[in-house]
Protein backbone atom coordinates (compact mmCIF):
# COMPACT_ATOMS: atom_id res chain seq x y z
CA UNK A 1 0.00 0.00 0.00
CA UNK A 2 1.77 3.72 -1.28
CA UNK A 3 2.26 5.93 1.63
CA UNK A 4 -0.54 8.31 0.82
CA UNK A 5 -3.41 5.86 2.12
CA UNK A 6 -1.67 5.04 5.27
CA UNK A 7 -1.72 8.91 5.86
CA UNK A 8 -5.21 9.16 4.99
CA UNK A 9 -6.43 6.15 6.96
CA UNK A 10 -4.66 7.76 10.18
CA UNK A 11 -6.27 11.12 9.35
CA UNK A 12 -9.57 9.47 9.08
CA UNK A 13 -9.23 7.79 12.43
CA UNK A 14 -7.32 10.26 14.26
CA UNK A 15 -9.33 13.49 13.71
CA UNK A 16 -12.71 14.60 13.87
CA UNK A 17 -14.79 15.29 10.37
CA UNK A 18 -13.30 18.79 10.23
CA UNK A 19 -10.22 17.42 8.42
CA UNK A 20 -12.17 18.33 5.47
CA UNK A 21 -12.48 22.39 6.22
CA UNK A 22 -11.87 24.09 2.72
CA UNK A 23 -10.49 27.61 2.73
CA UNK A 24 -10.14 29.31 5.49
CA UNK A 25 -7.51 32.04 6.75
CA UNK A 26 -4.09 30.74 8.63
CA UNK A 27 -3.76 32.18 11.97
CA UNK A 28 -0.84 35.13 12.09
CA UNK A 29 2.66 34.72 12.94
CA UNK A 30 1.35 35.52 17.24
CA UNK A 31 -1.14 32.59 17.03
CA UNK A 32 -3.73 35.03 17.55
CA UNK A 33 -6.87 34.53 15.69
CA UNK A 34 -8.02 36.75 12.87
CA UNK A 35 -12.05 36.27 11.98
CA UNK A 36 -11.37 33.27 9.57
CA UNK A 37 -9.26 31.54 12.00
CA UNK A 38 -9.88 27.98 11.68
CA UNK A 39 -10.57 26.27 14.96
CA UNK A 40 -12.29 23.09 14.53
CA UNK A 41 -13.14 20.56 17.43
CA UNK A 42 -11.31 17.22 17.32
CA UNK A 43 -12.44 14.04 18.97
CA UNK A 44 -11.01 10.66 18.98
CA UNK A 45 -13.42 7.80 17.20
CA UNK A 46 -15.44 10.31 14.88
CA UNK A 47 -16.98 7.61 13.37
CA UNK A 48 -19.78 7.29 15.69
CA UNK A 49 -21.38 10.83 14.41
CA UNK A 50 -21.08 9.79 10.75
CA UNK A 51 -24.35 9.09 9.79
CA UNK A 52 -25.01 5.70 8.98
CA UNK A 53 -27.94 5.59 7.18
CA UNK A 54 -29.47 6.54 3.73
CA UNK A 55 -32.55 7.83 5.08
CA UNK A 56 -31.33 10.43 7.27
CA UNK A 57 -28.70 10.98 4.66
CA UNK A 58 -30.77 11.78 2.48
CA UNK A 59 -32.20 14.55 4.71
CA UNK A 60 -28.84 16.49 5.45
CA UNK A 61 -28.18 14.30 8.14
CA UNK A 62 -31.45 14.85 10.37
CA UNK A 63 -33.43 12.53 12.48
CA UNK A 64 -33.99 13.51 16.17
CA UNK A 65 -37.56 13.88 15.46
CA UNK A 66 -38.17 12.56 12.43
CA UNK A 67 -40.82 9.98 11.87
CA UNK A 68 -39.52 6.50 13.82
CA UNK A 69 -37.98 3.85 11.86
CA UNK A 70 -35.00 1.13 12.33
CA UNK A 71 -32.57 3.70 12.14
CA UNK A 72 -34.30 5.44 15.57
CA UNK A 73 -31.77 3.09 17.04
CA UNK A 74 -28.83 5.49 16.28
CA UNK A 75 -30.98 9.21 15.83
CA UNK A 76 -33.21 8.70 19.15
CA UNK A 77 -34.43 5.54 19.93
CA UNK A 78 -37.26 6.81 22.30
CA UNK A 79 -39.00 7.35 19.19
CA UNK A 80 -39.10 3.69 18.87
CA UNK A 81 -42.13 3.32 21.43
CA UNK A 82 -44.58 5.32 19.04
CA UNK A 83 -43.13 3.24 15.83
CA UNK A 84 -46.52 1.56 14.47
CA UNK A 85 -43.93 -1.74 13.41
CA UNK A 86 -43.34 -3.82 16.01
CA UNK A 87 -39.93 -4.81 15.18
CA UNK A 88 -37.81 -4.16 12.46
CA UNK A 89 -34.10 -4.92 11.68
CA UNK A 90 -32.05 -2.41 9.06
CA UNK A 91 -28.35 -2.94 7.53
CA UNK A 92 -26.84 0.06 6.06
CA UNK A 93 -23.57 0.45 4.08
CA UNK A 94 -21.34 3.73 3.19
CA UNK A 95 -18.12 4.14 1.49
CA UNK A 96 -15.66 6.47 2.77
CA UNK A 97 -13.41 8.65 0.64
CA UNK A 98 -14.59 6.68 -2.27
CA UNK A 99 -13.17 9.44 -4.32
CA UNK A 100 -9.43 8.57 -2.98
CA UNK A 101 -9.37 5.20 -1.86
CA UNK A 102 -10.94 1.82 -2.29
CA UNK A 103 -11.84 0.59 0.41
CA UNK A 104 -12.67 2.70 3.62
CA UNK A 105 -16.32 2.18 4.73
CA UNK A 106 -18.39 2.42 7.57
CA UNK A 107 -21.31 -0.37 8.06
CA UNK A 108 -24.28 -0.52 10.37
CA UNK A 109 -26.79 -2.88 11.48
CA UNK A 110 -29.63 -2.20 13.94
CA UNK A 111 -32.73 -3.74 15.07
CA UNK A 112 -35.48 -3.30 17.99
CA UNK A 113 -38.62 -4.87 19.40
CA UNK A 114 -41.67 -3.50 20.92
CA UNK A 115 -42.51 -5.07 24.40
CA UNK A 116 -46.19 -4.16 24.85
CA UNK A 117 -47.43 -0.32 23.92
CA UNK A 118 -44.81 1.16 26.71
CA UNK A 119 -41.75 -0.35 26.22
CA UNK A 120 -39.15 -1.09 23.49
CA UNK A 121 -35.94 -2.42 22.98
CA UNK A 122 -32.65 -3.10 20.79
CA UNK A 123 -29.37 -2.58 20.14
CA UNK A 124 -27.10 -1.62 16.60
CA UNK A 125 -23.52 -2.55 15.86
CA UNK A 126 -21.25 -0.31 13.67
CA UNK A 127 -18.10 -1.36 12.03
CA UNK A 128 -15.29 1.07 10.56
CA UNK A 129 -13.37 -0.12 7.92
CA UNK A 130 -10.25 2.03 7.43
CA UNK A 131 -8.69 -0.51 4.49
CA UNK A 132 -5.10 -2.37 4.19
CA UNK A 133 -2.53 -0.69 5.48
CA UNK A 134 1.72 -2.04 5.74
CA UNK A 135 3.53 -0.41 8.30
CA UNK A 136 7.54 0.03 7.70
CA UNK A 137 10.76 1.09 9.66
CA UNK A 138 12.81 3.70 9.57
CA UNK A 139 14.16 2.33 6.40
CA UNK A 140 11.51 1.41 4.65
CA UNK A 141 11.11 -1.99 5.09
CA UNK A 142 7.72 -3.89 5.25
CA UNK A 143 7.20 -5.14 8.78
CA UNK A 144 3.81 -5.54 9.55
CA UNK A 145 0.51 -5.69 6.77
CA UNK A 146 -2.75 -4.66 9.09
CA UNK A 147 -6.45 -3.51 8.77
CA UNK A 148 -7.49 -0.91 11.13
CA UNK A 149 -10.94 -0.94 12.34
CA UNK A 150 -12.84 0.83 14.97
CA UNK A 151 -16.46 -0.83 16.31
CA UNK A 152 -18.86 0.23 19.02
CA UNK A 153 -21.70 -2.36 20.06
CA UNK A 154 -24.91 -0.31 22.12
CA UNK A 155 -28.21 -1.49 23.19
CA UNK A 156 -31.30 0.67 24.81
CA UNK A 157 -34.17 0.54 26.74
CA UNK A 158 -37.36 3.45 25.49
CA UNK A 159 -40.43 3.84 27.58
CA UNK A 160 -43.80 5.95 27.12
CA UNK A 161 -43.50 8.10 30.03
CA UNK A 162 -47.21 9.78 29.46
CA UNK A 163 -49.50 10.25 25.82
CA UNK A 164 -46.91 12.51 24.18
CA UNK A 165 -43.82 11.99 25.71
CA UNK A 166 -41.30 9.10 25.69
CA UNK A 167 -37.80 7.96 26.79
CA UNK A 168 -34.86 6.26 26.46
CA UNK A 169 -31.23 5.15 27.84
CA UNK A 170 -28.85 3.01 26.24
CA UNK A 171 -24.99 1.78 26.91
CA UNK A 172 -22.45 1.24 24.46
CA UNK A 173 -19.02 -0.42 24.03
CA UNK A 174 -16.20 1.41 21.70
CA UNK A 175 -13.73 -0.51 20.34
CA UNK A 176 -10.72 1.75 18.18
CA UNK A 177 -7.74 -0.57 17.01
CA UNK A 178 -5.32 1.80 14.72
CA UNK A 179 -1.98 0.79 14.76
CA UNK A 180 -2.42 -3.46 15.90
CA UNK A 181 0.21 -2.83 18.70
CA UNK A 182 2.65 -1.75 16.28
CA UNK A 183 5.23 0.70 18.34
CA UNK A 184 4.87 4.45 17.11
CA UNK A 185 7.97 6.53 17.55
CA UNK A 186 9.27 4.03 20.60
CA UNK A 187 5.81 3.97 22.59
CA UNK A 188 3.89 0.79 22.76
CA UNK A 189 0.65 1.35 21.41
CA UNK A 190 -2.93 -0.60 22.54
CA UNK A 191 -6.65 -0.31 21.12
CA UNK A 192 -8.65 2.71 22.51
CA UNK A 193 -11.42 1.27 24.48
CA UNK A 194 -14.30 3.38 26.04
CA UNK A 195 -17.65 2.88 27.44
CA UNK A 196 -20.34 5.44 26.86
CA UNK A 197 -24.01 5.99 27.35
CA UNK A 198 -26.65 7.95 25.84
CA UNK A 199 -30.29 9.55 26.38
CA UNK A 200 -32.84 10.99 24.64
CA UNK A 201 -36.48 12.19 25.01
CA UNK A 202 -38.73 12.30 22.52
CA UNK A 203 -42.65 14.60 21.96
CA UNK A 204 -44.95 13.68 19.25
CA UNK A 205 -48.72 15.30 19.48
CA UNK A 206 -50.53 13.78 16.61
CA UNK A 207 -53.91 16.32 17.19
CA UNK A 208 -52.86 19.03 15.06
CA UNK A 209 -54.60 20.10 12.41
CA UNK A 210 -53.13 22.51 9.60
CA UNK A 211 -56.24 24.34 8.54
CA UNK A 212 -58.34 21.15 7.23
CA UNK A 213 -55.77 18.63 6.90
CA UNK A 214 -54.34 16.41 9.99
CA UNK A 215 -51.03 17.17 11.52
CA UNK A 216 -47.95 15.42 13.61
CA UNK A 217 -45.91 18.06 15.40
CA UNK A 218 -42.89 16.20 17.39
CA UNK A 219 -39.35 16.79 18.39
CA UNK A 220 -36.48 15.57 20.19
CA UNK A 221 -33.47 15.68 22.03
CA UNK A 222 -30.77 13.09 22.75
CA UNK A 223 -27.01 13.58 24.50
CA UNK A 224 -25.32 10.49 22.96
CA UNK A 225 -21.65 9.12 23.78
CA UNK A 226 -21.49 10.13 27.63
CA UNK A 227 -18.06 7.88 28.10
CA UNK A 228 -14.75 8.19 29.43
CA UNK A 229 -11.92 9.36 27.22
CA UNK A 230 -9.76 6.93 24.89
CA UNK A 231 -5.79 6.77 25.14
CA UNK A 232 -3.91 4.65 22.53
CA UNK A 233 -0.74 3.84 24.37
CA UNK A 234 0.19 4.55 28.27
CA UNK A 235 1.99 7.62 27.57
CA UNK A 236 -0.13 9.54 26.20
CA UNK A 237 -3.01 11.90 27.13
CA UNK A 238 -6.41 10.47 26.71
CA UNK A 239 -8.56 12.23 24.14
CA UNK A 240 -12.37 12.85 24.11
CA UNK A 241 -14.69 11.08 22.71
CA UNK A 242 -17.64 12.71 20.40
CA UNK A 243 -20.16 13.70 23.23
CA UNK A 244 -22.93 15.38 21.10
CA UNK A 245 -26.00 17.27 21.97
CA UNK A 246 -29.11 16.86 19.21
CA UNK A 247 -32.52 18.64 19.31
CA UNK A 248 -34.77 19.47 16.75
CA UNK A 249 -38.36 19.56 15.61
CA UNK A 250 -40.62 18.02 12.96
CA UNK A 251 -43.91 18.87 11.45
CA UNK A 252 -45.89 15.82 9.33
CA UNK A 253 -49.09 17.35 7.34
CA UNK A 254 -51.27 14.76 5.34
CA UNK A 255 -52.37 16.47 2.23
CA UNK A 256 -54.84 13.41 1.79
CA UNK A 257 -55.32 9.68 2.12
CA UNK A 258 -51.53 9.31 -0.20
CA UNK A 259 -49.89 11.74 0.21
CA UNK A 260 -47.51 13.12 3.33
CA UNK A 261 -44.84 15.77 3.51
CA UNK A 262 -42.62 16.11 6.39
CA UNK A 263 -40.42 19.15 7.34
CA UNK A 264 -37.52 18.44 10.07
CA UNK A 265 -34.18 20.13 11.25
CA UNK A 266 -31.65 19.28 13.30
CA UNK A 267 -29.12 21.41 15.94
CA UNK A 268 -26.32 19.68 16.95
CA UNK A 269 -23.23 20.50 19.40
CA UNK A 270 -19.99 18.63 20.66
CA UNK A 271 -20.26 18.64 24.22
CA UNK A 272 -16.20 18.44 24.68
CA UNK A 273 -13.48 21.29 24.99
CA UNK A 274 -12.78 23.88 22.56
CA UNK A 275 -9.09 24.08 21.63
CA UNK A 276 -7.99 27.94 23.41
CA UNK A 277 -5.76 30.15 21.61
CA UNK A 278 -1.79 29.34 22.55
CA UNK A 279 0.89 31.96 23.37
CA UNK A 280 3.77 32.23 20.61
CA UNK A 281 6.88 34.39 20.62
CA UNK A 282 8.21 36.80 18.07
CA UNK A 283 9.17 33.97 15.98
CA UNK A 284 6.29 32.29 15.93
CA UNK A 285 7.27 29.71 17.94
CA UNK A 286 4.52 28.03 20.80
CA UNK A 287 5.78 28.85 24.24
CA UNK A 288 5.62 26.62 27.24
CA UNK A 289 5.91 27.12 30.69
CA UNK A 290 8.45 25.33 33.36
CA UNK A 291 6.38 22.10 33.58
CA UNK A 292 6.59 22.47 29.88
CA UNK A 293 3.06 22.85 29.12
CA UNK A 294 1.63 25.32 26.35
CA UNK A 295 0.90 28.34 27.52
CA UNK A 296 -2.86 29.50 26.45
CA UNK A 297 -3.44 32.67 25.83
CA UNK A 298 -7.58 32.74 25.29
CA UNK A 299 -9.79 30.23 26.18
CA UNK A 300 -9.75 27.35 28.79
CA UNK A 301 -7.36 24.46 29.19
CA UNK A 302 -8.87 21.76 26.92
CA UNK A 303 -7.29 18.71 29.43
CA UNK A 304 -10.60 18.51 31.79
CA UNK A 305 -12.48 15.50 33.17
CA UNK A 306 -15.46 14.37 31.00
CA UNK A 307 -18.32 15.99 33.29
CA UNK A 308 -16.11 19.26 33.52
CA UNK A 309 -15.99 19.10 29.47
CA UNK A 310 -19.70 18.23 28.66
CA UNK A 311 -20.65 21.69 30.81
CA UNK A 312 -17.85 23.93 29.87
CA UNK A 313 -18.13 23.48 26.13
CA UNK A 314 -20.84 25.69 26.81
CA UNK A 315 -18.61 28.71 27.01
CA UNK A 316 -14.54 27.92 26.36
CA UNK A 317 -14.96 29.27 22.98
CA UNK A 318 -11.24 31.54 23.18
CA UNK A 319 -12.88 34.15 20.90
CA UNK A 320 -10.96 36.93 19.44
CA UNK A 321 -8.48 39.13 21.41
CA UNK A 322 -8.45 42.17 21.79
CA UNK A 323 -5.49 44.57 19.78
CA UNK A 324 -3.78 47.13 21.53
CA UNK A 325 -2.90 50.64 19.71
CA UNK A 326 0.82 49.40 19.52
CA UNK A 327 -0.36 46.84 17.82
CA UNK A 328 0.00 44.33 20.80
CA UNK A 329 -2.61 42.17 22.15
CA UNK A 330 -3.87 43.49 25.18
CA UNK A 331 -3.29 41.06 28.30
CA UNK A 332 -4.94 40.60 31.85
CA UNK A 333 -2.96 40.69 35.11
CA UNK A 334 -2.48 36.93 34.70
CA UNK A 335 -1.19 37.55 31.69
CA UNK A 336 -3.76 35.75 29.01
CA UNK A 337 -5.39 37.95 26.18
CA UNK A 338 -8.20 40.26 26.72
CA UNK A 339 -11.18 38.92 24.66
CA UNK A 340 -14.05 40.22 23.17
CA UNK A 341 -17.11 38.80 24.99
CA UNK A 342 -19.22 39.15 21.66
CA UNK A 343 -16.93 37.09 20.04
CA UNK A 344 -16.98 34.77 22.98
CA UNK A 345 -20.23 34.06 22.19
CA UNK A 346 -20.66 34.17 18.26
CA UNK A 347 -17.80 31.17 18.46
CA UNK A 348 -20.06 29.10 20.62
CA UNK A 349 -22.93 29.78 18.45
CA UNK A 350 -20.67 28.63 14.87
CA UNK A 351 -20.26 25.63 16.90
CA UNK A 352 -23.88 24.39 16.24
CA UNK A 353 -24.51 22.69 12.99
CA UNK A 354 -27.48 22.96 11.26
CA UNK A 355 -29.30 20.29 9.12
CA UNK A 356 -32.64 20.74 7.52
CA UNK A 357 -34.64 17.84 5.52
CA UNK A 358 -37.86 17.33 3.93
CA UNK A 359 -39.58 14.02 3.01
CA UNK A 360 -42.71 12.91 0.49
CA UNK A 361 -44.06 9.60 1.09
CA UNK A 362 -46.65 8.91 -1.93
CA UNK A 363 -49.02 5.96 0.48
CA UNK A 364 -46.33 4.97 2.86
CA UNK A 365 -44.87 3.24 -0.41
CA UNK A 366 -42.87 5.75 -2.13
CA UNK A 367 -40.60 8.74 -0.66
CA UNK A 368 -38.58 11.56 -2.16
CA UNK A 369 -36.17 13.24 0.28
CA UNK A 370 -33.89 15.87 0.17
CA UNK A 371 -31.78 18.37 2.47
CA UNK A 372 -29.39 20.65 3.51
CA UNK A 373 -26.40 20.37 5.83
CA UNK A 374 -24.69 23.88 6.88
CA UNK A 375 -21.41 24.15 9.55
CA UNK A 376 -19.68 27.19 9.84
CA UNK A 377 -16.25 27.57 7.85
CA UNK A 378 -14.06 28.22 11.25
CA UNK A 379 -15.67 25.13 12.43
CA UNK A 380 -15.29 22.54 9.65
CA UNK A 381 -16.49 24.59 7.04
CA UNK A 382 -18.78 21.07 5.76
CA UNK A 383 -21.48 22.72 3.65
CA UNK A 384 -23.68 20.27 1.29
CA UNK A 385 -26.88 18.88 -0.41
CA UNK A 386 -28.37 16.02 -0.35
CA UNK A 387 -31.32 13.67 -2.14
CA UNK A 388 -32.64 10.58 -1.67
CA UNK A 389 -35.23 8.04 -2.24
CA UNK A 390 -36.91 5.27 -0.21
CA UNK A 391 -39.73 2.35 -1.56
CA UNK A 392 -40.79 -0.19 0.66
CA UNK A 393 -42.47 -3.61 -0.83
CA UNK A 394 -44.12 -6.00 1.26
CA UNK A 395 -41.33 -7.19 3.79
CA UNK A 396 -38.05 -4.81 2.47
CA UNK A 397 -37.65 -1.71 2.24
CA UNK A 398 -34.40 0.23 0.23
CA UNK A 399 -33.28 3.84 1.31
CA UNK A 400 -30.98 5.40 -1.33
CA UNK A 401 -29.01 8.37 -0.15
CA UNK A 402 -26.45 10.74 -2.81
CA UNK A 403 -24.69 13.93 -1.21
CA UNK A 404 -24.09 16.99 -3.75
CA UNK A 405 -21.10 19.16 -2.56
CA UNK A 406 -22.11 22.91 -2.35
CA UNK A 407 -20.76 25.97 -4.19
CA UNK A 408 -20.80 29.39 -2.36
CA UNK A 409 -19.24 31.88 -4.67
CA UNK A 410 -15.89 30.36 -6.27
CA UNK A 411 -15.87 28.36 -3.37
CA UNK A 412 -16.55 24.24 -3.50
CA UNK A 413 -17.14 22.22 -0.61
CA UNK A 414 -15.31 18.72 -0.44
CA UNK A 415 -17.17 16.05 1.46
CA UNK A 416 -15.35 12.74 1.80
CA UNK A 417 -19.05 11.15 0.83
CA UNK A 418 -19.24 13.35 -2.34
CA UNK A 419 -20.40 11.51 -5.44
CA UNK A 420 -21.27 8.48 -3.70
CA UNK A 421 -24.13 6.79 -2.99
CA UNK A 422 -25.14 5.04 -0.01
CA UNK A 423 -27.91 2.56 0.94
CA UNK A 424 -30.22 0.51 3.80
CA UNK A 425 -31.91 -2.18 3.05
CA UNK A 426 -34.87 -2.65 5.94
CA UNK A 427 -36.80 -5.85 6.77
CA UNK A 428 -40.45 -5.11 8.15
CA UNK A 429 -40.92 -8.30 10.43
CA UNK A 430 -44.87 -7.54 11.13
CA UNK A 431 -45.34 -7.54 7.19
CA UNK A 432 -43.46 -10.76 7.21
CA UNK A 433 -45.75 -12.29 9.73
CA UNK A 434 -48.72 -11.24 8.43
CA UNK A 435 -47.58 -12.82 5.19
CA UNK A 436 -47.11 -16.01 6.47
CA UNK A 437 -50.43 -15.89 8.25
CA UNK A 438 -52.60 -15.60 5.35
CA UNK A 439 -54.30 -18.99 4.48
CA UNK A 440 -52.88 -20.40 1.34
CA UNK A 441 -55.38 -21.59 -1.36
CA UNK A 442 -55.60 -24.36 -3.66
CA UNK A 443 -54.67 -23.35 -7.32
Amino acid sequence: MNQSKILLSALCASVSLSLFAQNTTPINALGVAESDRLNTITTAVPFLIITPDSRAGAMGDVGVATAPDVNSVYWNPSKLVRSEKNMGFAVSHSPWLRQLVPDISLSYLSGYGKIGDYTAVGGSFRYFSLGDIVFTNELGQEIYPFRPNEFSLDGFVATRLSDYLSGSVGFRFVNSNLTGGVPVQGAETKPGRTVAADISAYYENTDFKIGDKDATLAAGVMISNIGGKIAYSNTSRSDFIPINLRIGPRLTVELDDYNTISIAADFNKLLVPTPPIYKRDSTGALLVDANNNLVIGAGDDPDKAVASGIFGSFADAPGSPLLGTDGDFLTNPDGTYQVDNGSVFREELNEVNIGIGMEYWYDKQFAVRAGYFYEHRNKGNRKFFSVGAGLRYNVFGLDLAYLIPAYFGSTFQTSPLQNTLRFTLTFDFDAFKQQNAQPKTDS
